[in-house]
């Protein structure tokens, strides 16, 4: 029989989760937790799970492959004022304090690895579950390259779902774009990975394969959307793009291809070097059960002490997810 896993990218939601309430620390710290539990209920719930994975990150392999990968978070960090080291060192604190309450005092199951980001374990769990039915529980739109038929993401802090079908808001209806006022339109996860690959990812310092290529062509250079087209075939669109040089700000020439080769390793999650898709598999493949008991009255002491008494008196909705245990 088919299961349904909640697949939850756990710093994601519980760091984004910070951005969407003002106050001190504790009131922002509270929320964070609440907003986590609260996408984990909600999910279990309008999806009728069978089990929670949370997924949390290591040091990435992508920092030895590409020296650049994701350096500017130093850089935002060194930036950051006395007031927001404090907060984000209580948030790191807190949350950590979170991920043991999650791997000791309940049935989830946790994964983990060194050499691992929570993406790669996200994806490895799917593709090592295709049978099975996916939700995805994070705010970052890499997972677009992930929606398929058996997965979907909910994203807890703007209470929406995508579906290869589209964008739907927490009562199922469309989500309508302010610009356009129409229906936001459905993910089309291929084009999304390879415009991605070609144009890279400033969050994560990855470059661009090819600077300033535009999406349609003319009539003397190929735009993305032609050489998209033109991928499978592998003939003249494809090959007049990919066979380009440019010259970088310090005189280096590139050819697209190199480039856009080196970011399909670093942004695809099916694309991981031999060695880490060993680690992936292993990881994902090698859980065991977990036998806690008494869930919900750890949970309630949980609460007590970060004073989340919504979610105590409702400790039995919230404990049912984190009491499923994960069965093969």
């Amino acid at each position: 029989m088919n299961k349904t896993y909640i697949l939850a990218d756990t710093a994601n939601v519980f760091f984004r989760a910070r951005h969407v309430v003002r106050g001190d620390i504790d009131t922002k710290v509270g929320m964070a937790l609440h907003i986590t539990l609260n996408s984990i209920k909600k999910a279990w719930t309008d999806f009728n799970a069978d089990h929670v994975v949370f997924n949390l990150e290591g040091r990435s392999w992508r920092k030895d492959f590409y020296a650049p990968y994701k350096r500017n978070r130093k850089e935002v960090k060194a930036a950051m004022t006395e007031r927001e080291q404090e907060e984000d060192q209580a948030f790191w604190e807190i949350y950590e304090e979170f991920t043991n309450f999650i791997k000791e005092k309940t049935n989830c199951t946790v994964l983990r690895d060194p050499q691992l980001e929570a993406d790669d374990l996200i994806a490895g769990f799917i593709q090592n579950h295709p049978d099975d039915n996916h939700i995805i529980i994070s705010t970052d739109g890499d997972f677009a390259q992930l929606i398929a038929p058996n997965v979907k993401q909910y994203n807890g802090v703007a209470n929406m779902t995508i579906t290869i079908d589209g964008y739907f808001d927490d009562k199922g209806k469309e989500v309508i774009e302010k610009k356009t006022q129409a229906p936001k339109p459905a993910p089309h996860p291929e084009w999304q990975l390879f415009e991605k690959c070609m144009r890279g990812d400033t969050s994560d310092n990855v470059f661009s394969a090819y600077p300033g290529v535009r999406k349609k062509g003319t009539k003397n250079k190929v735009g993305l959307a032609e050489a998209f087209d033109d991928k499978n075939n592998k003939g003249f669109n494809w090959n007049n793009m990919m066979l380009q040089r440019w010259t970088d700000h310090e005189g280096k020439e590139h050819r697209v291809v190199d480039d856009y080769n080196r970011n399909v390793t670093l942004c695809d999650l099916s694309a991981q070097p031999a060695d880490i898709r060993a680690i992936i598999d292993e990881t994902v493949n090698n859980i065991e059960t977990k036998t806690v008991s008494q869930v919900g009255l750890r949970l309630m002491k949980f609460c007590a002490k970060w004073d989340m008494q919504r979610i105590a008196d409702q400790a039995q909705q919230y404990a049912e997810p984190l009491n499923a245990r994960y069965t093969q």
